[in-house]
């Protein structure tokens, strides 16, 4: 029988493209959007999504009890992407990150605790966990969020946890590495790098650049969730990671060698900047899920990508 799936924030960057891959690995289903198009979640990629059969947009926010309730009843499946999620943003505006991705999760877990939603998949980060000194940490590590944006991810968590032991609904977190790939904002590192370099413009990194990072194609991330949503544990935390950590100085040094040309600035760190991230995947690894896209492999695509789509990015790039 042929699902139906709410998915929130379809119109961002990983939401888009889980749309997209839903497509192919689910034909049958049908696909609400629900959407506030903020800065990130723009036009452009709805347009994109225009092509993909038994897709359909609402534009309209997770914190509106109503709107909510009336389309978790028709759901089987809740993805939750909608969210703030840049961690200089949430410095600057914390209120906005406490107010949509913790207000905004407690609405949706409630309509889907009143209509017992069989499936709901919170989609939460790594950055939940904190800076990792050494090694790689599984999904029973403390939480130690250190930024306004962190801090609201690891709340959204918890209110799922609270769920969990208080009314019985076992809602399934999943918590991903840094991704990258086509239609990303231009305020990550990667898109901003690569977009900076085609401007002619110099990579702007933090501090010293030698922060750590785990990479993960987006297009994997997304194969992950859909191999949660067929095989993952109600209640359960699952990490997802392709085990690629690299400086992020490593990062910009490739990007500029396959660009050609450009330059590296160094500029003032960040507040309270989380130096490396490394979580262990090992849970989701032994449902069966593996990455496939290299990460030489998925920079390289993903620079051609925004090579080949100037129109997308640029009128973002000048609103910034």
């Amino acid at each position: 029988m042929a699902r139906n799936y709410l998915v929130t924030g379809g119109a961002g960057f990983i939401g888009s493209n889980f749309i997209e891959h839903l497509a192919q690995a689910e034909p049958d289903a049908a696909v609400t959007n629900l959407d506030l198009l903020t800065y990130a979640g723009i036009a452009a990629t709805l347009d994109h999504l225009d092509g993909v059969a038994n897709h359909r947009f609402v534009r309209g926010d997770i914190r509106n009890a109503d709107l909510v309730d009336s389309l978790v009843a028709a759901a089987d499946v809740v993805v939750n992407f909608a969210a703030e999620s840049h961690v200089d943003r949430s410095i600057a505006d914390p209120q906005s990150f406490f107010s949509t991705n913790v207000m905004g999760t407690g609405v949706l877990l409630e309509a889907a605790r009143r209509h017992q939603t069989p499936i709901f998949i919170q989609v939460s980060t790594d950055e939940v966990y904190g800076s990792i000194p050494a090694g790689s940490v599984g999904e029973g590590a403390p939480l130690r969020p250190t930024s306004p944006y962190s801090a609201s991810k690891a709340a959204a968590d918890l209110l799922v946890a609270a769920y969990r032991q208080t009314y019985g609904y076992h809602a399934i977190v999943a918590r991903s590495t840094n991704n990258y790939g086509p239609r990303q904002f231009p305020e990550k590192l990667i898109s901003l790098s690569i977009t900076h370099l085609l401007e002619g413009r110099p990579i702007p990194l933090y501090g010293d650049g030698r922060q750590e990072r785990d990479w993960i194609a987006v297009a994997d991330h997304c194969l992950a969730l859909k191999h949660i949503i067929d095989k993952g544990v109600p209640g359960e935390i699952y990490n997802i990671a392709s085990g690629s950590v690299v400086r992020n100085r490593a990062i910009a040094e490739q990007l500029l060698g396959w660009v050609g040309e450009g330059s590296v600035e160094f500029v003032p760190d960040r507040p309270g900047h989380d130096h490396r991230y490394s979580i262990d995947a090992t849970k989701l690894r032994d449902l069966g899920w593996q990455p496939t896209v290299p990460l030489d492999r998925g920079l390289r695509e993903t620079v051609d990508w925004y090579q080949r789509n100037r129109e997308w990015w640029t009128p973002l790039v000048a609103s910034r």
